[in-house]
């Protein structure tokens, strides 16, 4: 829920906020002028309020609509216009002597809105607003008080009960949508990788954890593959870190084009990158990372200028001694360290007790 600290919120938001107003302003003004109307038809008001009226409900959205764009803050100028909307209502109210029906449930509607925008806080304002104008007008005009509404003027209030309350759940519910697909890019963002767009070190362990904890549970095979880049410094000193980026992205595509849809692959550091083969034995991520690493051999992964690269795999596959999930990574990691010792552009296996080298 909103509230009214927002008024000091980033400029670009307050335009959003004065057009996402616009139509429940809009729709509100002309059901509450039937309300209104109804009160003011049973007093047998003259018709220059009538006038008045159209004037302030069919006039007073646009105005405000372009009053908020046009300030220096966007965002603070419409809560001013709710609190003039407040305003209005309360005038309404004591010119129509208070009458029951109608001022109930346009004070009720007004209510709906401040209290959905700006919690309890801004409520209270413009109910306060809403009172000093009706005190204004009773003071100006006579204080009269109608208990007694007419069926005609019950009547007319009914689109504004019922249509109302529509609108602005609508509205709301726009918002909300709205703001939980922001939430879901933020949850991406923070969970990928900004140069591969794969799964950033924190969420890929997370990933390896889950995957450990599935495993140990219902007994499948399962595997991990670490994958570095051979002689990545001399990639950087010789064409510089941006053409070492295309480098890094250009792998991180083999990975995803490569792999399965349920295996997870991850940026672990660096040139270095991390992948779940979920449900893969032993033999099968010996021959995943094999595919791997020929791919990027003969891959051209930069046009301009010509570069290739080779890469180092190990790979471990899940064995019922691993203590937990970082034992399982280590051995992974301690298989890459060989496949580099080795001479590079190789995959290493381990296995507890025995090692296979692929070259």
């Amino acid at each position: 829920m909103e509230n009214v600290e927002q008024s000091e919120r980033p400029q670009d938001e307050g335009p959003r906020f004065v057009r996402r107003m616009y139509l429940p302003r809009t729709i509100g003004g002309v059901l509450g002028a039937v309300c209104i109307a109804g009160g003011l038809w049973q007093q047998g008001a003259p018709a220059i309020a009538y006038a008045l009226l159209l004037g302030n409900t069919l006039l007073w959205p646009q105005l405000a609509y372009r009053l908020g764009l046009r300030s220096a803050n966007p965002y603070r100028a419409e809560l001013r216009n709710l609190m003039v909307d407040s305003a209005s209502g309360g005038l309404w109210v004591a010119y129509m002597g208070f009458n029951f029906v109608p001022s109930a449930v346009l004070v009720s509607m007004l209510t709906i809105d401040k209290a959905s925008i700006g919690g309890l806080r801004f409520l209270g304002r413009c109910l306060a607003v809403q009172a000093a104008a009706a005190a204004a007008v009773g003071l100006a005009f006579g204080f009269r008080i109608e208990l007694m509404t007419t069926i005609p003027a019950a009547l007319a209030t009914l689109p504004l009960l019922f249509a109302y309350p529509v609108t602005v759940g609508m509205t709301m519910y726009h918002l909300s949508r709205r703001v939980r697909h922001q939430n879901q890019l933020l949850t991406a963002l923070s969970s990928t990788d900004g140069l591969t767009g794969l799964l950033n070190r924190s969420h890929w362990e997370q990933a390896v954890i889950n995957e450990f904890q599935r495993c140990r549970r219902i007994g499948h095979a399962s595997a991990l593959m670490m994958l570095d880049i051979d002689h990545f410094k001399a990639v950087n000193d010789g064409h510089g870190h941006p053409a070492g980026d295309k480098v890094i992205r250009a792998v991180a595509g083999i990975l995803r084009d490569t792999l399965r849809v349920h295996d997870v692959a991850g940026r672990y550091g660096g040139e270095e990158f991390g992948v779940i083969l979920a449900g893969t034995d032993a033999r099968g991520s010996a021959v995943t990372a094999e595919r791997i690493r020929k791919r990027v051999e003969t891959s051209l992964l930069v046009a301009q200028p010509p570069i290739r690269v080779t890469v180092s795999i190990g790979v471990a596959a899940l064995d019922p001694a691993d203590a937990d999930y970082a034992t399982w990574i280590a051995r992974a990691d301690r298989a890459l360290y060989m496949a580099k010792e080795g001479g590079r552009n190789r995959s290493v296996q381990h296995v507890p007790g025995y090692v296979e080298v692929r070259a």
